[in-house]
């Protein structure tokens, strides 16, 4: 992950850790004032010389003891949550610190490479302009009469995942869907390409050679960025790719896919982005989700798009795959249209005549 998802987790730990602090005090506070009143109700127990009334107090005595143990065992349990809280901002602020200088250095890098490339690209820039201006003349005049006709080709699928840190379970869940499909009725008419280390290039790349009908992404992301892996042969580095970057991949092709799958959390709040401009579909996550969970509703959603159901039959069958379980992200699936494109009748696969 990147060096400013590192500083969100670190501050969201740090958080987490007063607020243990916080509740550690109150209770040993609690439990100090209740064993004062224990010890206060027995004293007065001692000097009465009522039987029913020493009984009394002595009963409020045990009492307050009591309530003075129950306090102690809950400041306990929040000092030692404290305690994990320490060891898990310690773990973060090594992983920030690495991240920090792997940026530094990569960020070095393609400064390097960028003015090298700028001097290239201007000397080429001069020789193509003549070039372009030639072929443009040349093209003056001819036009497509009209369009052919759409052949019958297979689903294609391009499955991008990234973990540059390996916390998810990316291999797991592309075979979860492979599997999926290869048990649909049909499971023939459906092709994948699979990069489960993917980098800006495989992106790109994927779209342009393969020309998805479907762009499948399982990784790391938030409301504003997808996490993909550097193209670099060092571990756990990461290229963080703005929402609208990503956008702009996706549209950089003449074959523009049908569906986006931001199977990532806090992605939701990039897919209306994506219907508007780019494809008529997309699908995100409202919030963060949990990795099985993730899996869970993938491999649904492709078996019923392999039965050859709508994409909304798909979608409500992902997020009742997870409400069977209990997940409490059953919700969290979210799907968008274009506004002329319909869920409800759209189905990917069909059967052959």
């Amino acid at each position: 992950m990147s060096a400013s998802q590192y500083q969100r987790q670190l501050e969201s730990k740090r958080k987490q850790r007063a607020e243990a602090e916080t509740k550690a005090g109150a209770f040993r506070s609690k439990e100090s004032t209740k064993r004062a009143a224990a010890g206060k109700a027995r004293q007065s127990a001692v000097k009465t010389k009522s039987e029913a009334t020493f009984r009394s107090k002595m009963n409020e005595a045990e009492r307050r003891e009591t309530e003075a143990v129950t306090a102690g065992k809950e400041a306990n349990r929040w000092e030692t949550r404290a305690a994990d809280y320490r060891k898990a901002e310690r773990l973060l602020q090594e992983k920030l610190t690495r991240a920090e200088k792997s940026e530094a250095a990569a960020a070095d890098h393609r400064q390097r490479q960028m003015e090298h490339q700028a001097a290239k690209r201007e000397a080429a820039e001069r020789s193509a302009v003549n070039e372009r201006l030639s072929r443009a003349e040349s093209s003056v005049g001819y036009v497509l009469s009209r369009l052919p006709e759409p052949k019958p080709e297979k689903l294609r699928i391009l499955m991008l995942g990234a973990s540059s840190d390996g916390d998810l379970r990316i291999g797991r869940e592309m075979k979860r869907i492979q599997d999926a499909i290869r048990t649909a009725l049909l499971r023939d008419a459906i092709e994948f390409d699979v990069r489960p280390a993917a980098t800006p290039d495989d992106l790109l790349d994927g779209i342009s050679q393969f020309r998805p009908h479907i762009i499948h992404f399982s990784g790391h992301s938030d409301e504003e960025f997808l996490v993909l892996e550097a193209d670099r042969d060092e571990g756990g580095l990461s290229a963080e790719i703005s929402a609208r970057a990503f956008a702009s991949a996706v549209r950089a092709t003449d074959t523009p896919p049908l569906l986006v799958v931001l199977n990532s959390c806090s992605s939701a709040s990039q897919i209306d982005a994506l219907v508007e401009q780019v494809v008529p579909f997309a699908i995100g996550m409202s919030d963060t989700i949990l990795d099985g969970d993730a899996i869970n509703y993938a491999a649904r959603f492709y078996a019923n798009i392999a039965n050859g159901q709508s994409l909304t039959s798909a979608h409500q069958a992902g997020k009742a795959r997870l409400e069977m379980d209990g997940a409490e992200g059953c919700d969290l699936p979210t799907l968008a249209s274009a506004e002329q494109a319909d869920p409800v009748t759209t189905i990917l696969v069909h059967q052959a005549d």
